[in-house]
């Protein structure tokens, strides 16, 4: 694989006072030219990331964004570049202005789960599955966790080897190798207490973190603050734990607060 450098990118997943997101398609005359993309672009030299999405932002849809909060990173090699993807979540009270075609393309709003629009860029799949993981569950890690999510109920079990693969399961990051190969790992969430473990669970959907003491919360904050972040955490806040960390704006996917009213 060619060793080119990698080329840093931003993208925003901008979502309106409903709760879709904004899903734009890729001008002519540029690489994959009619495939759908979140809004983004290279950063310059000199420009932060933020600065970088608010120029794009402008330059492509001609509204202004205030503020945006770090989520998701990727590394992704398209044939005609290698490419650092930092996503950022862009709720509607961050952002303001009338959307407007500045490259003559199109947009739509979507719903998780409910894409409407093809052939979606190659690197933004994960993205996707991303977006569909509610940001708030509560639940027990001996019996599970729950969220609903367009009126319906999102659940995850702890793994047990007769659950059927297209149950949704977490299990400890010891468990992974154990774990029966008919159960694919996009279907298993992974608890992680440390770097070790956070390694381990990359090839899994998401991370739950539990937070049981200041050591836990530490670690976390060092994994935040020193890692790219390829796949979504979920802050478990067990019982008789609590902090004033806005975790989320740090780039967590969400909460799980421990809880028998499920």
């Amino acid at each position: 694989m060619s060793k080119s450098k990698l080329i840093e990118v931003v993208a925003g997943v901008l979502y309106n006072h409903e709760g879709a997101f904004l899903l734009s398609s890729r001008p002519e005359g540029k690489p994959y030219a009619g495939y759908w993309e979140f809004a983004g672009g290279k950063v310059e030299m000199g420009e932060s990331r933020l600065t970088a999405l608010q120029r794009e932002f402008i330059e492509e849809l001609g509204i202004q964004i205030q503020s945006a909060t770090p989520w998701l990173t990727r590394v992704h090699h398209y044939e005609h570049a290698h490419v650092h993807l930092h996503f950022f979540r862009i709720a509607a009270s961050q952002w303001h202005g009338q959307l407007t075609a500045r490259e003559n393309q199109s947009w739509h709003w979507q719903k998780p789960n409910a894409s409407t629009v093809s052939p979606m860029l190659p690197a933004n799949a994960p993205i996707l599955a991303a977006l569909a993981i509610p940001t708030a569950f509560t639940g027990k890690l001996k019996s599970g966790f729950s969220a609903k999510t367009n009126h319906q109920l999102m659940q995850i079990q702890p793994y047990q080897a007769n659950l059927s693969p297209n149950t949704l399961v977490f299990a400890t990051a010891s468990q992974l190798p154990t774990i029966s190969q008919h159960h694919p790992r996009s279907h298993i969430w992974t608890i992680c207490q440390n770097r070790k473990e956070w390694y381990q669970a990359q090839s899994t959907a998401a991370v739950i973190w539990p937070l049981r003491n200041q050591h836990d919360r530490q670690q976390l904050l060092n994994l935040l603050q020193q890692s790219d972040i390829p796949l979504p955490i979920m802050v478990l806040y067990t019982e008789n734990y609590t902090d004033d960390i806005n975790w989320m704006a740090l780039g967590v996917h969400g909460i799980i607060k421990e809880s028998e009213n499920v």
